[in-house]
């Protein structure tokens, strides 16, 4: 029986659907496999290519909440395994249609949480889990330099970044500190200051603040300031603006050729003596990234083999706990672009890149000389494509394209953050966040695939190729009526299984995956403990600060492997290594 869904508006809110009939994850996976699969432009038609894809995993849902964004993942997972093969049968003659890609659901949903899927110990210390460290406030502690500065230094700060009730009946507004709160706080007429003595105090004071204003004032005090921060649509209220039927044009999985850009012949893949069998061995990735989406496309590409140079600024604020496990397999340099002699630097990394992945707005990249049409123009002088990366919150052009977003802005715009309030019980319109950074997460998936098909159609067919990625898409996916939410009999089931503590809409994205991975250290201990069913991969050491550190597996697993994507050096801070690095 072909799977449907039916209209779910008096349950999880307007423009939502839930499905008619469960089906177990696997299966369900494999469903939005071909889903996703027949509508990414490039991606194999050849159904011999596709049955190499196999899914495992508990039947039922392990995340807080109806969407499927576990197993939306895990199809993303499975088209990036079909593309390797691709790639590798283009290099080796190996038959793609010989070789095997599995995907575990449950490690895909995990994957969604890997920023605490971790433990790591220092010279002389006992070992410590992720979620400890978090709890016990010690992340800071790890890291030659503390690259948060003071943006959550103070209850204030902390509760600047969440969801609020607003003036106009039924709907809330998620606010943003976009890393510096005080501004954002003085605008709203609060004052940042104030000597809240702890969170709740501090999100009650913002609260009735934020309760004087319109859902629509806010949004013009955000845009007349240059803000991060959205209203909590509903799912059909998003479809119905003028940016949501902008971006419904484009694909969850973009990418292009170049056709303007001076033609470069193929680039053939690496052959001869490599040691190293992986699918994207000798491909050279330069990524100006920061917080969860851009690094992702990062260590992805790493692990699927590519030596990949992460450049940061160390006067910019970013999460610690970030990198410790989205710098895995990278080298990190520390480069300010306001400076020239830095900015020649990057040009000259770029001179031998065969991708370049960027997570600013496009038109301040591009002031820098980094723009899509600067770097199209170095490829052409120097004969051989590129393929250029960007990912953003609001899609690659349309009325919302220039503002500045972060995963909580996708949350809220999508309708994602009011489906999960209505999910948890709400009918006044409350809005909380996803359980998960999924948008995150899933963007720098999704330009993770779209750089694997864009490098594969460059070795074949030459060119330079442009990829997109976008927050607010990678949520929007899970709310379409072709892939249906769960009922609340099935989230009810999930919940009796896990046990999820508090979710509100409080709290901060940190906060909410400590309660989610609590529930999955209870009822998965097997895939974080140290046997054979162990989702952990170890370093025992590195040329970094830290020791025995364990960090989640990638998700794909191929059957050679020697091509199997895995990292072969742990993570290290951003900004470690000297200005002077070189390709290997």
């Amino acid at each position: 029986m072909p799977h449907s869904t039916i209209p779910s508006d008096e349950i999880y809110g307007p423009g939502t659907y839930i499905d008619k009939t469960f089906l177990p994850a696997p299966q369900d996976a494999r469903r939005i496999f071909e889903y996703i699969a027949d509508r990414t432009p490039g991606f194999t038609t050849d159904a011999s290519l596709r049955d190499t894809v196999t899914f495992s995993g508990s039947p039922h849902p392990v995340i807080p909440g109806p969407t499927k964004a576990p197993l939306i993942a895990a199809a993303l997972h499975a088209m990036c395994g079909v593309v390797a093969h691709e790639i590798i049968q283009d290099r080796d003659g190996t038959p793609a249609s010989s070789q095997t890609v599995s995907i575990n659901t449950d490690h895909a949903a995990i994957w969604l949480g890997s920023i605490f899927a971790a433990s790591l110990k220092r010279k002389g210390e006992e070992g410590k889990d992720m979620s400890a460290l978090v709890r016990t406030r010690e992340i800071a502690s790890l890291y030659p330099t503390n690259s948060e500065g003071e943006f959550m230094a103070t209850p204030m700060r902390q509760r600047t970044t969440a969801l609020y009730k607003t003036a106009t009946p039924g709907v809330w507004y998620q606010l943003h500190g976009s890393l510096d709160a005080p501004p954002v706080l003085r605008a709203l007429g609060c004052d940042p200051e104030y000597p809240a003595k702890s969170s709740e105090e501090a999100y009650e004071y913002i609260a009735r603040r934020v309760e004087q204003w319109s859902a629509d004032e806010l949004e013009m005090l955000n845009v007349k300031n240059g803000f991060c921060g959205s209203i909590c649509f509903t799912p059909r209220g998003w479809n119905e603006t003028l940016m949501g039927r902008r971006l419904a044009e484009h694909p969850l999985v973009g990418y292009t050729l170049q056709k303007h850009a001076v033609p470069t012949p193929a680039v053939p893949w690496v052959q001869g003596a490599r040691k190293d069998r992986r699918p994207l061995a000798g491909i050279k990735v330069v990524e100006l990234v920061r917080i969860i989406a851009g690094p992702v496309i990062g260590s992805t590409l790493a692990a699927f083999g590519a030596d990949v140079i992460r450049v940061n600024c160390s006067r910019l604020v970013d999460l610690n706990i970030l990198q410790l496990t989205l710098n895995a397999g990278k080298r990190t340099i520390d480069l300010d672009l306001t400076v020239e002699s830095d900015r020649a630097t990057l040009r000259s990394l770029i001179s031998d890149a065969d991708v370049f992945v960027q997570g600013f707005r496009p038109n301040a990249i591009a002031r820098k000389g980094f723009g899509v049409n600067d770097l199209l123009e170095i490829a052409g002088a120097r004969g051989k494509g590129i393929v250029y990366v960007e990912e953003n919150c609001y899609g690659p052009d349309g009325p919302y394209h220039e503002r500045p977003g972060w995963q909580q802005i996708g949350d809220a715009a999508s309708g994602s953050s009011y489906v999960m309030g209505r999910s948890l019980g709400f009918t006044d319109g409350t809005s909380v966040l996803p359980p998960l950074p999924i948008s995150d997460m899933s963007t720098g998936l999704v330009g993770a695939l779209g750089t694997l098909l864009a490098l594969r159609d460059r070795a074949r067919h030459g060119g330079s190729y442009r990829v997109t990625s976008s927050l607010v898409k990678a949520d929007v996916i899970a709310l379409e009526p072709e892939i249906g939410l769960y009922s609340p009999e099935v989230v009810k089931e999930s919940n009796e299984i896990f046990k999820w503590g508090h979710i509100g809409p409080e709290q901060f994205v940190t906060e909410i995956l400590l309660v989610v991975m609590d529930g999955w250290k209870r009822v998965f201990p097997q895939y974080f403990a140290g046997g054979e069913e162990s989702l952990l991969t170890s370093f025992e050491s590195g040329e970094g600060p830290w020791v025995d550190l364990s960090i989640l597996k990638p998700v794909v697993k191929l059957g050679d492997e020697k091509v199997t994507p895995r990292w072969l050096t742990p993570s290290v801070p951003n900004c470690f290594h000297d200005k002077g690095i070189h390709w290997a």
